[in-house]
């Protein structure tokens, strides 16, 4: 019978299972998660395999919670930037900024997404298309707020929150391949993109 205190036990399981995140995240540097082997990260992380198997049900599972790691986290930071006052142009550009802060700070997390958006792992590629339609989502919601929205539709505001966030997408790529010397150039290119797309949603109603 163990005497180890549920909160310590409880501790070490977050850290064995962090443990094994972080292995994962630095050998798919290297590779994709199809490729990975359980027994791989297991080393890397100091692990045995059973340990593995109390955290994650396979490989794909642990990609699925490394999407959640990546990803998740942006969603209370968007709404916030989304949320602050200001025209839709001025949050966009934050909303810029928070995604090459996050990119700068989180590379290799970045990467991976990058890689496995259309990787051969089904789940992970279901969990990364469920965020990114969950942003779309948000960005339409917040844009369905605003007066320059009335008559639009639903479906037309979820599009729109769509373009906004496949933008997003290609701009944290291209943040990855430019690196820290490239970033400033990205975000003015970035900036001018949304720019022109927030003019074309002034007309959009426009009669043909």
């Amino acid at each position: 019978m163990s005497h180890t205190p549920v909160g310590v036990r409880r501790t070490q399981k977050l850290r064995t299972r962090q443990a094994l995140l972080d292995a994962a995240l630095a050998l798919l540097e290297h590779q994709s998660l199809s490729s990975l082997g359980l027994r791989e990260v297991t080393r890397a992380a100091g692990v045995t395999p059973t340990a593995f198997y109390r955290h994650f049900e396979d490989t794909a599972a642990l990609g699925v919670a490394l999407v959640e790691e990546t990803l998740g986290s942006l969603h209370e930071l968007i709404a916030a930037v989304l949320a602050e006052t200001g025209d839709s142009e001025e949050r966009l550009d934050r909303s810029v900024a928070v995604i090459a802060r996050h990119v700068g700070a989180q590379p290799a997390h970045f990467r991976f997404i990058a890689r496995e958006q259309h990787g051969g792992v089904g789940p992970v590629r279901a969990a990364i298309a469920a965020q990114l339609r969950r942003f779309a989502e948000e960005v339409a919601c917040a844009l369905g707020q605003e007066p320059g929205s009335a008559g639009w539709s639903e479906e037309d505001l979820l599009m729109l929150g769509g373009l906004y966030v496949d933008h997003m997408v290609i701009t944290a790529s291209t943040l990855l391949e430019a690196g820290p010397e490239g970033e400033a150039e990205v975000v003015r290119v970035a900036r001018r993109r949304l720019r022109l797309v927030t003019l074309g949603r002034s007309h959009w109603l426009d009669e043909g």
